[in-house]
């Protein structure tokens, strides 16, 4: 039986570490803020919006909302990011995407300063995430994914990880911050040829394909880590799945993570963690 990799315990770690990091700034009169834009009434982007709440009021910084009706015009989004770049007591901004289709995503996210970017959504944070520099913040379920893998125990230097997906949201910038540990990466899709072979021959498969199945029994072997990032409804079933058949592939590998319960759970924290350090670079200034 593989050993189950909750989300729960990374985050209660992080956040115990972020809320006195928190007092500290506060204590030296600085308020961690963390500005929140949110287009429309989306039920994913208000239940995130929900858990993010929860996180600031256990870390302790506080949270600005920026609502604007899904009809806004492109002109009162720009407006709002525009305010947030000024404010210099918002230390980040999480924009939910994606946006309604009437407005240039784009655009906006061009807009936003790299330096207020909790999510890595601005070319700037991509940048830093890609060349392993400090600018701007990673995405941060592809940040997830590494505390997630640090939090067991499990060292990435040297190991074979593969990648299962290619989005600039998690399967890029994941691929580029294990290399930055020194791991091996291969990144994979679900076009790629001999997929189940490919993976097979890892040390870590992390599985961000955004299709319920995509890693199977055939896929895997004894001793894996297997980290799905997947979160996708079942009709069938009534319930949240990854992208791994959980049921096949947990009792073959050495460690697998749940959906729900696993990286989606640690993903506050590390927004948190992101507000929490660029209050601090703020204050070192």
């Amino acid at each position: 039986m593989a050993e189950i990799l909750k989300g729960a315990p990374v985050a209660a770690a992080l956040t115990d570490e972020l809320a006195g990091r928190a007092a500290a700034l506060s204590a030296r009169g600085v308020t961690p803020t963390l500005a929140i834009v949110r287009v429309g009434e989306r039920p994913d982007d208000l239940s995130y919006e929900r858990a993010a709440l929860k996180r600031a009021d256990k870390v302790g910084f506080a949270v600005r909302q920026f609502v604007l009706p899904d009809n806004c015009s492109q002109d009162e989004l720009m407006t709002a990011i525009d305010e947030v770049n000024h404010d210099d007591s918002i230390h980040g901004c999480l924009m939910f995407r994606p946006l309604p289709a009437t407005l240039d995503e784009a655009d906006a996210c061009a807009a936003l300063d790299p330096a207020k970017d909790m999510d890595g959504i601005t070319a700037g944070s991509l940048y830093g995430v890609f060349a392993n520099r400090p600018v701007g913040y990673a995405p941060c379920t592809a940040e997830a994914v590494v505390c997630l893998l640090d939090h067991y125990g499990y060292n990435l230097c040297g190991a074979d990880v593969t990648v299962v997906g290619r989005s600039l949201v998690i399967g890029k910038p994941v691929s580029m911050m294990l290399q930055a540990r020194n791991a091996t990466v291969t990144m994979c899709h679900t076009k790629t040829r001999d997929l189940a072979e490919r993976c097979r021959q890892a040390d870590i498969i992390v599985v961000a394909a955004g299709h319920p199945g995509t890693l199977r029994a055939d896929a895997v072997r004894a001793g894996q880590i297997v980290v799905d990032v997947g979160i996708n409804w079942d009709e069938t079933a009534g319930k949240l799945v990854g992208d791994v058949a959980y049921d096949e592939v947990e009792p073959v590998v050495a460690a697998i993570t749940p959906v729900p319960g696993g990286v989606g759970s640690v993903t506050t924290a590390v927004l948190a963690k992101h507000v929490i350090e660029a209050a601090e670079k703020v204050l070192h200034e």
